[in-house]
């Protein structure tokens, strides 16, 4: 027989017993349980409910996270981030559903109510790793049975990628809000940011020990795509990093800091103080970017070098080239 438990106020877990096999869902009412039941003890004694539908009824999706995040996380690119998307979806309300239980339309609800909190591009980073798990699952978890209720659902439209410039005049003046901080390594940083088209959290993991001033190198150990990516540096970056390397930190690290928020709350003060709007941390990645690319002297495979995208495709998206500089340069 199965049993019917009622779950707070709206909600029945049926749960069926067979052969060593347990199997349960929750529904929304006692009477769409009891039929759930029927039909899966009736299945499981004619035979037509194999063992691969068995584990996705039984897995719930917390305990695929968890699996997931054991076994392919450390796998890929960007661990840190991977993992905070699996922690994330393990907190939903969905983690204590069966992975066999959640349906197309839950993953719709669920997108809809995350579009108030985040925006397209996050939402479009956990559909992808949860896809990505239910994938795993059938191809190589034994449950060949289980469909990707991910394939099924619209994900969001990215916005196009932003295209701020830091004119001159604005540069100047960003350069002496930030030397007026009371975070003293922000002007070096906001310099070395827009000499060496490095990510914030490039910045702040550089370490003393990876820069190497005899070979105007600099070796980036903590990269958004996890892969170590060695940088070029050029006069302007250099002289940046030899007027920190007079007040070397014991720590080791260029910047002694541990985490981007404090870049991120001091940047935007700068700003605020500077009379500059609508400019973000990255967007001197942007900047530097497209200065590479104004550059005649550069070859596309040169830029990605030492910017570290790892498609041509994913490269031209920064570069917003200045168009009076283009036509100077068709003549």
């Amino acid at each position: 027989m199965a049993t019917l438990v009622k779950r707070g106020e709206r909600q029945w877990q049926a749960k069926v017993r067979r052969k060593c096999h347990v199997v349960s869902k929750t529904f929304e009412t006692k009477g769409r349980a009891e039929v759930w039941a029927r039909k899966i003890e009736s299945d499981i004694d004619a035979g037509r409910l194999h063992a691969a539908s068995l584990e996705a009824e039984r897995v719930t999706l917390n305990e695929a996270l968890e699996r997931y995040l054991s076994e392919r996380v450390p796998l890929k690119s960007g661990v840190k981030q991977n993992t905070s998307i699996v922690r994330a979806w393990q907190r939903s309300s969905l983690a204590r559903r069966s992975l066999a239980s959640i349906r197309g339309s839950d993953i719709a609800a669920w997108r809809d109510e995350k579009s108030q909190e985040v925006g397209p591009q996050t939402i479009v980073h956990y559909l992808n790793l949860l896809s990505n798990l239910f994938n795993v699952a059938a191809s190589e978890w034994g449950m060949e049975s289980l469909i990707n209720p991910v394939s099924r659902v619209r994900k969001p439209t990215l916005p196009s990628g932003r295209d701020r410039r830091l004119s001159p005049v604005e540069e100047e003046k960003l350069i002496a809000a930030c030397d007026a901080s009371l975070s003293r390594w922000l002007g070096p940083m906001v310099r070395l940011a827009l000499a060496t088209a490095m990510r914030q959290g490039e910045l702040v993991g550089l370490c003393w020990d990876d820069v190497r001033f005899d070979q105007r190198t600099a070796t980036l150990r903590e990269t958004k795509n996890g892969t170590t990516r060695t940088v070029p540096l050029s006069s302007a970056a250099l002289k940046v990093l030899k007027t920190l390397k007079e007040t070397k930190r014991d720590d080791g690290s260029v910047f002694g800091l541990k985490v981007g928020r404090a870049v991120t709350h001091a940047f935007s003060k700068a700003c605020r103080n500077a009379g500059i709007s609508n400019l973000h941390f990255h967007d001197l990645r942007h900047e530097a970017t497209s200065r590479l690319f104004e550059r005649t002297d550069l070859r596309d495979v040169e830029i990605a070098s030492i910017t570290g995208h790892k498609t041509m495709e994913m490269l031209k998206r920064y570069a917003h080239l200045r168009a009076a500089e283009l036509a100077e340069r068709l003549g």
